[in-house]
């Protein structure tokens, strides 16, 4: 859900800054969405959303005249394999989300995308060798302390919130290396997938256990699916070139707050102990966090 896409200019435009906030709100009220389908099993729902936002995301390409850098990527042996990795990763992670808001679980889909940020800088100073400030890993340490007090309490990893941080987190770092549109990267990614999710939603046809088919609100709801998971990601996509890296890591926590609040308020999740110690020390991470990001970006100016 939430990605570090570098903007291409180093000052905030309007056009960009909607464009990222709208994205950021409709990811904030997906789980509303995907509550309706609770009785419907992660992984159809995924496989549906995969298949219905092969024709969003190529009809948005095709009116933009971008489909040639598609072809070209078809025909990159390295490139079709890195996106074979991303593709992976992405539809591990929406399967884990789907499955945490149908299960009740979606404080662990908030807290998993709390920590991505944090988790990402991790990974690019692990992996990359990027120097961190002692600020920078303040916050990490703050983060890390919550998901100990977590796993102390519960006597166990809470898996969701971290399958959600890991997947997303290396499908951004992996994506960084497709050198394609994101336009582009995103109907190719869907397109790999395309393959098995059309078998996996044909057996379960065949078999009678699918829940697509004649009209009604499961068809209706799984046909959705597609909708509700390229818009955001094609809106972010365009607004997140316009806006400034600094500004994006302050709007990704518009998505993960939502979901907070619609886990506590609407679907009526309990905040227990370990929860109620462990937020405020993620919260108090990320605004460490983002008070160095802005600092090094003015720096940079």
């Amino acid at each position: 859900m939430l990605s570090t896409v570098s903007p291409i200019d180093d000052a905030d435009t309007p056009k960009g800054l909607t464009l990222a906030v709208t994205a950021y709100v409709l990811w904030g009220f997906l789980p509303l969405y995907m509550k309706l389908m609770a009785h419907i099993p992660p992984v159809e729902i995924v496989a549906h959303r995969i298949i219905w936002s092969v024709p969003v995301a190529g009809l948005l390409l095709v009116a933009l005249g971008r489909t040639r850098d598609l072809k070209a990527a078809l025909g990159n042996p390295r490139m079709l394999g890195m996106a074979c990795l991303t593709a992976t990763l992405i539809s591990v992670n929406w399967v884990i989300y789907v499955w945490a808001i149908a299960s009740g679980n979606a404080l662990d889909a908030a807290l998993g995308y709390y920590i991505n940020p944090l988790f990402s800088i991790a990974l690019a100073a692990l992996l990359l060798r990027e120097p961190l400030t002692r600020t920078q890993w303040a916050a990490v340490l703050l983060a890390a302390l919550g998901v100990a007090v977590l796993v102390f309490e519960a006597g166990q990893l809470p898996w969701a919130a971290l399958g959600l941080t890991v997947s997303w987190g290396f499908y951004a770092f992996f994506k960084k290396s497709l050198p394609i549109g994101p336009n582009q990267g995103f109907l190719l990614e869907v397109l790999i997938l395309l393959v098995p999710a059309l078998a996996y939603a044909t057996w379960l046809g065949a078999a009678g256990t699918g829940h697509f088919g004649v009209l009604s609100t499961d068809t209706s709801l799984l046909l959705g699916a597609g909708l509700v998971t390229a818009v955001p990601l094609l809106v972010y996509a365009n607004g997140a070139k316009l806006v400034r890296l600094s500004t994006i890591g302050i709007l990704q926590y518009i998505a993960p707050t939502m979901i907070f609040l619609t886990a506590v308020f609407v679907f009526g999740e309990k905040m227990d102990t370990a929860r109620i110690i462990a937020f405020p020390l993620i919260w108090s991470a990320l605004v460490v966090y983002s008070v160095s990001l802005v600092r090094q970006m003015r720096a940079r100016t």
